[in-house]
C-alpha cells in the first residue's frame, strides 16, 4: 500500500522572511506561529545568536491542504536557471482570451509585490506567464 507523504518546498535565498512573506502574498499563505515558548518572531530572533539570526522562514497554507515552503539563507546568490519551479494556478479549466484574461490579471496583481513579467506565451487557446520572484527565481502563472 502507497502512503501518501507530506513535503515541504525549499529555496535557497538571500532574506528568507522577506522571500517568505512575498509568497505568502502570492499564494495566500500566512506565516505560522513562532516557535514554542516565544510570543513572537521578533523575540525568536533575538534569542539566536547573530549568526543564525534571519537564517531561515517558512510559510504555510492555512487550509493546511498545500506544501510548506521553506527558505534558507545562503551566501552564494543564484546563477542559473531553475531545475524546478512553482506553477500558480490560476486558469484551470479556462481557455482562449478568458484563461489569458484570468492569467493577465494575476501577473497585474504581482507585479506591484515585486514580481517581474518575463513574457507571456499564447497560442491563441492555451496560456502560461513565466515571472521571476523578488529573488530572481522563476515561477510561472499558469
Amino acid at each position: 500500500m502507497v502512503s501518501i507523504k507530506k513535503f515541504q518546498v525549499t529555496f535557497d535565498c538571500a532574506e528568507p522572511e522577506r522571500l517568505a512573506r512575498f509568497w505568502c502574498e502570492v499564494l495566500g499563505y500566512v506565516v505560522p506561529p513562532p516557535p514554542e515558548g516565544f510570543a513572537d518572531w521578533a523575540a525568536y530572533k533575538n534569542a539566536q545568536p547573530p549568526e543564525r539570526r534571519d537564517a531561515w522562514f517558512a510559510c504555510v497554507d492555512p487550509t493546511g491542504e498545500g506544501p510548506r515552503l521553506y527558505f534558507q539563507r545562503v551566501p552564494e546568490g543564484k546563477a542559473v536557471k531553475n531545475r524546478v519551479h512553482l506553477d500558480v494556478r490560476v486558469g484551470t479549466g479556462l481557455v482562449g482570451e478568458e484563461r489569458l484574461a484570468a492569467l493577465e490579471a494575476e501577473c497585474a496583481r504581482l507585479i506591484p509585490l515585486g514580481a517581474v513579467h518575463v513574457q507571456t506565451l499564447y497560442d491563441g487557446e492555451d496560456a502560461c506567464i513565466p515571472m521571476l520572484d523578488i529573488e530572481g527565481n522563476e515561477f510561472c502563472v499558469d
